[in-house]
């Protein structure tokens, strides 16, 4: 069974995506938000499993359903998320513009970041990997200085080759999609990108491979604009339960196929590896 065909059961989602039984637990939700009747959340539509369109075309993911289960326990109802797909590079351009009201869209904590947005507590950590065909030479980082590199716009993986290996040649595109299909096409010997997205992609495709050397690890956080302390001190409030009640595992199963789910349950549970 796929990653995008797996059918999630009726009663496992009603179990996931709890009511406000227990909103006792959180925080009162600021007049802004609440006056809103809706959670207004930033969501990838191209990185599974974390954001992605699902077989019938509607959102899905272990960040999607965390946006809908903060739905859940401030209105009551999943239904109240109002999702709106990001990329990499127009996420905080889109939360700034107030066309969403919180990130929740693989967004790897950064100084830079943190000097125009708010963080939340992080709720997992992302690392960084290259991805490349099969029969490529290349075998580490360093092999790639005089090769075209495929990325992101705006991610920290294209930050993290222009502070370490300057005039590389970088080949910057929007989405995850439009990366893969550039690699396959020759357009580029290798694709630089969140590790946990390349994990799917390699165990999908046998022509490809991971490089395997890590670079560029951060932290995992909700975006939200500065100035909002409530809203951010309630979403805090809201990862911290969804920790508690184990959550994250439960949709990391939903989500993620028994072969590539070490990989992150890792990253919601274990301290962020050392990487280069």
């Amino acid at each position: 069974m796929t990653l995008f065909r797996r059918v999630v059961p009726t009663l496992l989602l009603a179990m996931s995506l709890a009511g406000p039984a227990l909103a006792q637990q959180l925080p009162p939700l600021p007049e802004t938000v609440r006056s809103q009747g809706v959670l207004r959340a930033g969501v990838r539509c191209d990185q599974p499993p974390y954001g992605f369109r699902g077989p019938d075309g509607g959102f899905a993911g272990v960040e999607v359903d965390m946006a809908r289960q903060m739905a859940a326990w401030a209105f009551g109802s999943a239904d109240k998320a109002e999702l709106a797909c990001v990329t990499a590079e127009n996420r905080i351009p889109q939360l700034q513009a107030r066309r969403v009201d919180l990130l929740i869209a693989t967004l790897g904590v950064t100084p830079d970041r943190a000097r125009v947005i708010d963080f939340s507590d992080p709720y997992r950590w992302g690392g960084s990997d290259m991805l490349v065909k099969r029969d490529s030479p290349i075998q580490k980082l360093d092999d790639v200085r005089n090769r075209t590199v495929i990325m992101l716009r705006g991610t920290t993986q294209a930050s993290w080759f222009d502070e370490n290996m300057p005039g590389l040649n970088a080949l910057r595109l929007n989405t995850a999609s439009d990366a893969l299909q550039a690699l396959l096409q020759g357009r580029g010997e290798a694709y630089a990108h969140d590790a946990a997205t390349l994990v799917v992609i390699a165990t999908r495709d046998p022509s490809l491979r991971l490089v395997g050397e890590p670079f560029a690890v951060s932290d995992a956080a909700v975006g939200v604009r500065k100035g909002e302390p409530e809203w951010l001190a309630w979403i805090n409030a809201a990862l911290a339960r969804m920790k508690a009640e184990n959550l994250y595992m439960l949709w990391v199963e939903r989500w993620v196929p028994n072969e590539t789910r070490p990989f992150y349950i890792s990253a919601f549970n274990d301290p962020r590896p050392k990487a280069r």
